[in-house]
């Protein structure tokens, strides 16, 4: 299942998954020719920052979220272009040197096909480079959605409801990875726990990406009820006495070759 998104307010509140996005463009060390995918591109910042630093070179974004490419588009460029597009449903045969992904795989439920296809679009020689959501992540707002939807006024709209994201263990997702058969595979974990600055910021957090797969069940007439429970509970949980916000953050990091 895919979900819609608001690509403006997430660009507002995405301060953290641009921080480590920026930190895996940077370990890329590109040399300016190079072409590259970047799945689950959001609004394109990190995209363009891409494109930026392949003049020469090519850069494709795609998301299967209409309001994130929409927000994206602002960006397009002579080498940088976006398309609305599922990660499952790609493509590419041999057509780029890097495969980059940051703050997006949880969405993606199946890593043996992503990383088929993923292999398929590298040249030879090509390489991927991914940060998602681990074990452990968001710790606070899991306990809060929980618990909100066991409320008797919201139980009903989750009774089939199945967990949109995917996030392994290191030690899980290095087993997938090495059945993938992609060569110079390194998997590791890492601590990026994050304080927001209030609860003006965790709320905004909330409200997009976190909410959205939840508040897309729930009746129009109890959208507000839920999310103001939600948004209720989580300062509650999370905020500290300096009105700092606290949530675990627990990535996975891959890096693999052709």
């Amino acid at each position: 299942m895919t979900h819609e998104f608001d690509g403006k307010k997430y660009e507002r509140a995405s301060t953290h998954q641009k921080e480590w996005g920026a930190k895996l463009i940077a370990e890329l060390s590109l040399q300016g020719t190079e072409r590259v995918l970047d799945l689950g591109c959001g609004d394109g910042t990190l995209t363009a920052q891409l494109a930026d630093l392949v003049p020469s070179g090519e850069v494709i974004g795609i998301d299967a979220s209409h309001g994130m490419i929409d927000a994206a588009q602002r960006k397009s460029r002579r080498n940088l272009t976006f398309l609305v597009m599922d990660i499952n449903d790609m493509d590419f045969v041999e057509q780029f040197d890097v495969v980059f992904s940051n703050a997006t795989l949880h969405w993606v439920k199946d890593h043996g096909i992503l990383l088929r296809n993923v292999n398929r679009a590298l040249c030879v020689g090509g390489r991927l480079r991914f940060n998602f959501a681990g074990e452990g992540n968001c710790s606070h707002f899991y306990k809060v959605i929980r618990e909100a939807m066991l409320l008797e006024a919201f139980a009903d709209y989750f009774s089939e409801f199945v967990c949109p994201w995917y996030m392994p263990s290191v030690d899980e997702y290095s087993a997938v990875v090495k059945a993938s058969g992609l060569g110079g595979a390194r998997v590791w974990g890492e601590n990026a726990d994050r304080f927001f600055q209030n609860a003006e910021q965790m709320t905004n957090w909330i409200d997009q990406p976190s909410l959205v797969p939840f508040l897309v069940r729930v009746s129009d007439r109890k959208k507000g009820a839920f999310r103001e429970y939600v948004v209720r509970r989580m300062i509650e949980e999370t905020q500290q006495a300096d009105g700092r916000c606290f949530e675990t953050f627990r990535r996975i990091n891959v890096y693999a070759s052709t």
